[in-house]
């Protein structure tokens, strides 16, 4: 596979349109030692060969898209200014960028109104969230599902906000009955819900959830880091599509560009249904603006410098590939769910493997059947590894008993969790790459 040469062609003319409107200034040029450069440039290109190859449909474990093509040449040539979108004194152009692709996601979720910018990712848009909702309910609680993200527990505590782990049903979504249970105790504050969760995919029954908020007081967090852009897929299962379908209900989303995006590291989103949080915000720094009096966007953010190239890229992939409903850009999730989808048929119909539950969206995690639990973990080991050595690049997820026992995939529970196998149909071509994923699969089982 060849990466896009004749794109950088494209970005070598857009750098002359770029330079145009500075051409009123005096000439400078930067003393560059061309032959050292490129030297290190040479050596930089060996080094990074020691990587998985992300971008290659064999690759199928984590959560790793490849930058479309224009992400990759919008970051590169906003990357000759360097512009930084803590304020428009240093970043102009790519803040109203900023603000035009942050609407463009709020509108996505049905929000004409919202308060949002970018992140550096999805951690830190979770901490703006969950820190907004503890400053709306002073002392309250922070819960999510077993399976929500790690992070939620790890930011609860730098917050100092008690955090509840919420017991999940065997799909591994958010059970709401355990939820109630914790919710008339009258301690929590935030209820974080799950759009697919990073290790099976799986998504919280949001109607259940806000149905709940009609009698007990709380903020509904929605944490679709990986999951959002799912909004605009066409077929979803029943479940998923009912979730989606509310998520304008909810206070707050989170949602990662830089998954489903197709943008590179590091790009987050944090989106509020009510601009006035933005009271939480408030900060006095004088010496940063300056030069207007237009909202900066280091003034609803916790975040300050932050690369003006992000809002580059993602403003000029949405207007190239704009988040809609049947457009091409929907058409490549909907492709991944057809991956993913496939992939569950396979291992449904291999008496070798035992996979959890049907794909909600375009993540498939499956046991190995063996006589124990042990055993089954050794087995998930041993084909991850001798996939690898074919070229078929997997990933590792380790699962309760409660989620696993519903498939049967061992007869003795010598162990109360199963390391088991997982794959990441993020790309489009996983599609028509799949019967070459399964002929590897195959030879690594045997191996």
């Amino acid at each position: 596979m060849t990466f896009e040469h004749e794109c950088f062609r494209i970005l070598v003319e857009s750098l002359t349109i770029l330079e145009r409107g500075f051409d009123r200034l005096p000439d400078l040029a930067p003393e560059v030692d061309l032959a050292a450069m490129r030297a290190v440039l040479a050596e930089t290109a060996e080094r990074l060969r020691d990587n998985d190859p992300y971008h290659h449909p064999l690759y199928i474990g984590q959560m790793l898209k490849p930058p479309h093509p224009i992400a990759r040449a919008a970051y590169a040539l906003a990357m000759c200014l360097n512009p930084n979108n803590h304020a428009l004194d240093g970043g102009r152009a790519t803040s109203a960028m900023e603000k035009e692709a942050v609407a463009q996601l709020a509108l996505m979720f049905g929000w004409e109104t919202h308060l949002g910018h970018l992140t550096g990712g999805g951690t830190m848009a979770n901490f703006e969230a969950l820190w907004v909702g503890r400053e709306l309910r002073p002392g309250k609680a922070i819960a999510a599902s077993a399976q929500a993200h790690y992070t939620h527990s790890r930011l609860s505590e730098v917050l100092a906000v008690p955090f509840r782990k919420i017991p999940v049903d065997p799909l591994g979504r958010l059970d709401p009955v355990e939820l109630e249970t914790i919710l008339r105790e009258g301690e929590v504050g935030t209820v974080v819900v799950t759009l697919g969760t990073t290790a099976a995919g799986a998504v919280d029954p949001l109607p259940d959830v806000l149905a709940l908020r009609e009698r007990y007081d709380f903020q509904i967090h929605v944490d679709a880091a990986y999951g959002g852009y799912f909004r605009i897929a066409s077929n979803l299962v029943p479940l998923a599509r009912e979730a989606f379908d509310r998520i304008g209900e909810v206070d707050s989303i989170v949602i990662d560009p830089h998954k489903h995006g197709l943008q590179p590291y590091g790009c987050g989103c944090v989106l509020f249904r009510d601009p006035t949080v933005g009271r939480f915000y408030r900060h006095d720094s004088p010496y940063t603006y300056f030069s207007s009096s237009e909202l900066h966007l280091g003034e609803i953010s916790l975040e300050c410098s932050r690369a003006g190239a992000s809002a580059a890229a993602l403003w000029a992939t949405i207007r190239l590939l704009p988040p809609e409903p049947g457009g091409v850009f929907a058409r490549g999730l909907e492709s991944c769910r057809e991956a993913a989808l496939a992939l569950y048929a396979a291992l449904e119909a291999d008496d070798r493997f035992a996979p959890l539950f049907p794909p909600a969206l375009d993540i498939v995690a499956w046991a190995v059947r063996a006589g124990s639990a042990t055993e089954s973990s050794a087995r998930a080991r041993r084909i991850f590894e001798a996939a690898a050595r074919l070229d078929l690049h997997l990933a590792l997820a380790t699962f309760p008993h409660s989620m696993i026992a519903p498939v049967d995939p061992v007869s003795d529970w010598d162990a109360d969790r199963i390391v088991c196998l997982r794959a990441c149909a993020m790309k489009p071509e996983h599609r028509e790459w799949m019967p070459e994923i399964l002929k590897r699969l195959d030879a690594a089982a045997d191996a």
